[in-house]
């Protein structure tokens, strides 16, 4: 069995395809790394007047959304065309090129694009240029207004002052939105809300969702148990025991009874608006509103299922496991990212992100990044030096020349 060995050179040695061409068969995935100088040559035609007026004359694309093609790795440049002639990939412009070129002549091409040299990598950025900031640090420091009335990590010790733990995100940034816009009443909420960004709102959510949940540190009136039998409709919406399973919901288990029942008055009477909340509440007299709130209140809040966001260096640990260190692979079928244009991978993993393009490990992947993970992991990837490949073959051991 042939083993292939990757070298990482300034160029790709056009002298390498000739060496392994005499090695006999090999499989069809990975064709175009043994191709030969003369196959290479014939790559350049057919490229030359089919790929070079989107991809540059030399591979290096000028043309925003366009990848450069220069030295990406042969074997993932062949499979690729070859996704596009069969229809596994669609793009209107790739497909309608690609469809009259045979199986042949797209190994051709990905061979000579393979030859080139690899692109110069993006400039990095100017000195003192600002840092993507921690979003739990940043959540941490812009919540340190709220402590006063909510404690310190969001556990209140004060009647009448909302947990902000236990809260989904997603339902916190509604909440706040809800203050600014005036659907929820209260005058120095709506003036706090009303200066903090849509970004400063998301890290501080995340901070307290990532904080470890506890009960109210507040007392308890009404009586928990017929509280618990008035609650039974409750729990469609808010969960078993108060622990809320939707995003849009807020868990109740372990919030301030005071701050609950006040909530549940505020529903019944008009002057906080949830259709959702308008039947439910309309029966109930304030004591059942203070058993129900003192029932929760004893109910003990669960974590939320909220990832810490991984830093630009853990993505890239993780990336840099598939795609080689700084986004130089050394496996011939998959593509190398290093000094590729930034914008081209950002297209990429959205289509991966949206299913438009398909890779069981890429989803999984990209579905856990956000917005600033994208440009960040692309920004860093284009400004890193690509490296070419050269694939070597490694007779079997044993095997002696000439034999």
């Amino acid at each position: 069995m042939k083993i292939l060995f990757a070298v990482a050179l300034a160029a790709y040695s056009v002298g390498a395809f000739a060496q392994a061409a005499k090695s006999g068969p090999v499989s069809d995935e990975l064709r175009a790394v043994y191709a030969t100088p003369v196959e290479v040559a014939e790559g350049k035609r057919i490229a030359e007047a089919s790929c070079a007026r989107c991809h540059g004359a030399n591979g290096i694309s000028a043309t925003k959304g366009v990848p450069h093609l220069a030295s990406q790795r042969a074997a993932y440049l062949d499979l690729q065309l070859r996704a596009y002639r069969h229809g596994a990939r669609v793009q209107g412009a790739m497909s309608g090129i690609v469809r009259y070129l045979s199986d042949d002549a797209l190994v051709k091409v990905a061979a000579y694009y393979a030859s080139l040299e690899p692109p110069r990598a993006a400039p990095a950025p100017a000195r003192g240029a600002p840092t993507r900031p921690d979003p739990v640090q940043a959540g941490k420091a812009a919540a340190a207004a709220c402590g006063g009335c909510h404690g310190e990590t969001g556990v209140s010790t004060t009647p009448g002052m909302p947990n902000l733990v236990a809260l989904d995100p997603k339902y916190f940034a509604g909440a706040m939105g809800a203050y600014k816009s005036g659907q929820r009443s209260h005058d120095m909420m709506k003036a706090l809300a009303a200066g903090v960004s849509d970004a400063e709102l998301g890290n501080v959510a995340l901070y307290y969702s990532l904080q470890k949940p506890a009960r109210a540190q507040t007392p308890v009136a009404g009586d928990a148990a017929a509280g618990k039998k008035a609650a039974a409709s409750c729990g469609a919406c808010h969960g078993d025991q108060g622990v809320s399973g939707n995003p849009a919901t807020p868990s109740l288990a372990g919030q301030d009874a005071e701050y609950l029942a006040a909530a549940t008055k505020a529903y019944k009477d008009g002057s906080r608006k949830d259709e959702s909340m308008k039947g439910p509440v309309a029966e109930l007299d304030e004591r059942a509103m203070r058993d129900i709130a003192a029932y929760y209140a004893n109910q003990q809040p669960q974590p939320l299922n909220v990832r810490r966001p991984l830093t630009l260096a853990e993505w890239t640990e993780r990336c840099d496991r598939c795609h080689g260190p700084g986004g130089n692979s050394s496996d011939p079928l998959m593509p190398r990212l290093a000094a590729q244009r930034a914008d081209w991978l950002e297209q990429v993993l959205h289509d991966y992100r949206t299913a438009a393009r398909k890779s069981t490990a890429m989803a999984a992947m990209s579905a856990l990044m956000s917005e600033d993970d994208v440009k960040a992991l692309s920004a860093h990837y284009a400004r890193q030096t690509a490296r070419a490949v050269t694939y070597v073959v490694v007779p079997p051991a044993g095997k002696k020349r000439g034999k």
